[in-house]
């Protein structure tokens, strides 16, 4: 969300705010209309903060019309999505999922000679940051940081080759050592 985004958001709450306050004093009877009509008309009687209130609608209006009509628009040539990444060009959209990413880094992780039995998900955080948790099993006499650092740059290189994301981080966690080959996944 950028900065006036959150400026107009935190603007209209607290103006929403306020009007809620005011309206509950006046159904309850904590106060009575005449008394708002003569802190308005105090208001207005004094130059400095007349000026400052018409001011503030000014922006308050300004920003409802953005809000409004430019409220949808971005910048961002990416967004992120609750299924994964929404890639935006002036051509049109693509949503590249979750789903797809993590068969992707399950692939390559299958693609390692030692390696069995790899679950993999993905996270996308808000800066649309890519995440990456693999979860494998491994056979008896691998070399696992050897191993790790090679999936680890593995998965980066074909994640930006064949997707163009950059990924943050890449976690990995070695569930066990296996006896046999007998369950290796392909």
């Amino acid at each position: 969300m950028k900065i006036l985004d959150k400026i107009t958001l935190i603007l209209f709450s607290v103006i929403i705010l306020i009007i809620s306050i005011v309206m509950l004093m006046l159904m309850f009877g904590w106060t009575n209309l005449t008394t708002l009509t003569t802190l308005y008309g105090k208001l207005i009687a004094n130059e400095i903060a007349s000026n400052i209130a018409l001011g503030v609608l000014i922006v308050c209006a300004l920003l409802a019309i953005k809000a409004i009509f430019f409220g949808g628009s971005s910048s961002s040539n990416d967004k992120m999505n609750g299924d994964g990444i929404l890639l935006q060009n002036e051509s049109g959209k693509l949503l590249i999922s979750r789903e797809t990413i993590e068969n992707l880094v399950s692939g390559v992780a299958n693609g390692f000679e030692n390696t069995q039995s790899v679950t993999t998900k993905v996270l996308v955080d808000s800066q649309n940051s890519l995440r990456v948790f693999v979860t494998l099993m491994v056979l008896p006499n691998t070399v696992i940081n050897e191993l790790s650092m090679n999936l680890q740059a593995r998965i980066k290189e074909v994640v930006k080759k064949v997707t163009d994301l950059d990924i943050k981080s890449i976690d990995i966690k070695i569930k066990n050592i296996t006896t046999s080959e007998e369950n290796k996944e392909v």
